[in-house]
């Protein structure tokens, strides 16, 4: 699938189990591999990140897809939950 990478920004982000994320604020291109190594996210849920930034990277790699929305692999939960530990 081919899309322009400017009708993927302000896309909301969720985890593959509905837990909202943020917004797709820009990407991380990786110009000598010519692909796409990270997602830079906007409007952050403050309950999964304990952050003081506007926002976060999320590697590429969690991303199961994007069309409406982009929907990632629910390892910040998961991360999340092993930290509190």
């Amino acid at each position: 699938m081919r899309a322009e990478l400017t009708s993927l920004f302000g896309l909301s982000i969720y985890t593959n189990t509905g837990v909202y994320v943020g917004k797709l604020q820009d990407l991380v291109i990786d110009i000598d591999d010519q692909k796409i190594t990270g997602l830079a996210v906007s409007d952050i849920n403050r309950e999964l990140f304990d952050l003081t930034t506007k926002g976060v990277i999320i590697p590429y790699r969690w991303v199961i897809t994007a069309a409406d929305i982009v929907i990632i692999r629910d390892v910040v939960q998961r991360y999340k939950k092993r930290k509190e530990d």
